[in-house]
Protein backbone atom coordinates (compact mmCIF):
# COMPACT_ATOMS: atom_id res chain seq x y z
CA UNK A 1 0.00 0.00 0.00
CA UNK A 2 1.00 3.57 -1.04
CA UNK A 3 2.04 6.00 1.84
CA UNK A 4 0.27 9.12 1.39
CA UNK A 5 2.53 11.97 1.18
CA UNK A 6 0.97 14.90 -0.86
CA UNK A 7 -1.05 17.87 0.58
CA UNK A 8 -3.93 17.34 -1.67
CA UNK A 9 -5.92 15.12 -0.16
CA UNK A 10 -5.88 16.72 2.86
CA UNK A 11 -6.57 20.18 1.24
CA UNK A 12 -9.71 17.82 -0.79
CA UNK A 13 -10.76 16.36 2.62
CA UNK A 14 -10.92 20.17 4.15
CA UNK A 15 -12.66 21.10 1.11
CA UNK A 16 -15.21 18.77 1.51
CA UNK A 17 -15.55 19.51 4.94
CA UNK A 18 -16.03 23.17 4.61
CA UNK A 19 -18.95 22.56 2.04
CA UNK A 20 -20.45 19.84 4.36
CA UNK A 21 -20.22 22.89 6.96
CA UNK A 22 -21.98 25.46 4.47
CA UNK A 23 -24.75 23.38 4.10
CA UNK A 24 -25.69 22.13 7.83
CA UNK A 25 -25.55 25.70 8.64
CA UNK A 26 -28.46 26.55 6.00
CA UNK A 27 -30.23 23.69 6.99
CA UNK A 28 -30.13 24.51 10.92
CA UNK A 29 -30.61 28.25 10.23
CA UNK A 30 -33.83 27.16 8.09
CA UNK A 31 -35.22 25.18 10.59
CA UNK A 32 -34.57 28.26 13.76
CA UNK A 33 -32.65 31.23 14.49
CA UNK A 34 -28.65 29.67 15.30
CA UNK A 35 -26.09 31.13 17.15
CA UNK A 36 -21.97 30.77 16.95
CA UNK A 37 -21.77 28.70 20.16
CA UNK A 38 -24.90 26.75 19.91
CA UNK A 39 -24.22 25.65 16.63
CA UNK A 40 -20.49 24.25 17.32
CA UNK A 41 -21.84 22.20 19.83
CA UNK A 42 -24.29 21.19 17.34
CA UNK A 43 -21.05 20.03 15.35
CA UNK A 44 -19.65 18.38 17.70
CA UNK A 45 -22.21 16.22 18.24
CA UNK A 46 -21.64 14.89 14.71
CA UNK A 47 -17.91 14.42 15.33
CA UNK A 48 -16.58 17.67 13.91
CA UNK A 49 -13.96 19.66 15.50
CA UNK A 50 -13.68 23.29 14.39
CA UNK A 51 -12.71 26.44 15.67
CA UNK A 52 -14.38 29.78 16.15
CA UNK A 53 -11.52 30.92 14.11
CA UNK A 54 -13.28 28.62 11.19
CA UNK A 55 -16.70 28.61 12.18
CA UNK A 56 -17.51 32.48 12.48
CA UNK A 57 -16.06 33.69 9.34
CA UNK A 58 -17.94 30.74 7.59
CA UNK A 59 -21.35 32.49 9.41
CA UNK A 60 -19.60 35.74 8.07
CA UNK A 61 -19.59 35.28 4.61
CA UNK A 62 -22.50 33.41 4.44
CA UNK A 63 -24.26 36.73 5.60
CA UNK A 64 -22.23 39.23 3.25
CA UNK A 65 -23.52 36.65 0.51
CA UNK A 66 -26.78 37.08 1.17
CA UNK A 67 -27.74 33.59 2.42
CA UNK A 68 -28.25 34.92 6.56
CA UNK A 69 -29.72 36.88 8.14
CA UNK A 70 -28.85 38.33 11.63
CA UNK A 71 -30.88 39.49 14.67
CA UNK A 72 -29.53 40.68 17.48
CA UNK A 73 -30.46 39.90 20.95
CA UNK A 74 -29.51 40.76 24.85
CA UNK A 75 -29.45 37.82 26.52
CA UNK A 76 -28.19 38.32 30.12
CA UNK A 77 -26.68 41.19 29.75
CA UNK A 78 -24.53 40.08 26.26
CA UNK A 79 -25.24 40.63 22.79
CA UNK A 80 -26.04 37.05 20.93
CA UNK A 81 -26.22 36.92 16.96
CA UNK A 82 -29.07 34.95 16.09
CA UNK A 83 -28.31 33.35 11.99
CA UNK A 84 -31.68 32.72 9.95
CA UNK A 85 -32.17 32.07 6.77
CA UNK A 86 -32.96 34.20 3.44
CA UNK A 87 -35.43 33.78 0.21
CA UNK A 88 -32.37 33.47 -1.30
CA UNK A 89 -30.51 30.97 1.33
CA UNK A 90 -33.66 28.93 0.82
CA UNK A 91 -32.99 28.36 -2.77
CA UNK A 92 -29.61 27.80 -2.62
CA UNK A 93 -30.42 25.23 0.30
CA UNK A 94 -32.74 23.07 -1.82
CA UNK A 95 -30.99 23.24 -4.89
CA UNK A 96 -27.71 22.12 -3.11
CA UNK A 97 -29.69 19.41 -1.26
CA UNK A 98 -31.11 18.09 -4.80
CA UNK A 99 -28.00 18.00 -5.85
CA UNK A 100 -26.38 15.84 -3.25
CA UNK A 101 -29.31 13.68 -2.64
CA UNK A 102 -29.20 13.03 -6.53
CA UNK A 103 -24.90 12.62 -6.11
CA UNK A 104 -25.35 9.91 -2.83
CA UNK A 105 -28.06 8.30 -4.69
CA UNK A 106 -25.57 7.57 -7.27
CA UNK A 107 -22.51 6.82 -4.68
CA UNK A 108 -24.20 4.51 -2.35
CA UNK A 109 -27.47 3.77 -4.57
Amino acid sequence: MAERNSELPDKLVRRFFLGFINLHILYHAHKEPIYGKEFKKELERHGYDISFGTLYPIFHSLKKDGYLEIEEKNIKGKIRKYYTITPKGKEVFNYSIDRAKELFDELFG
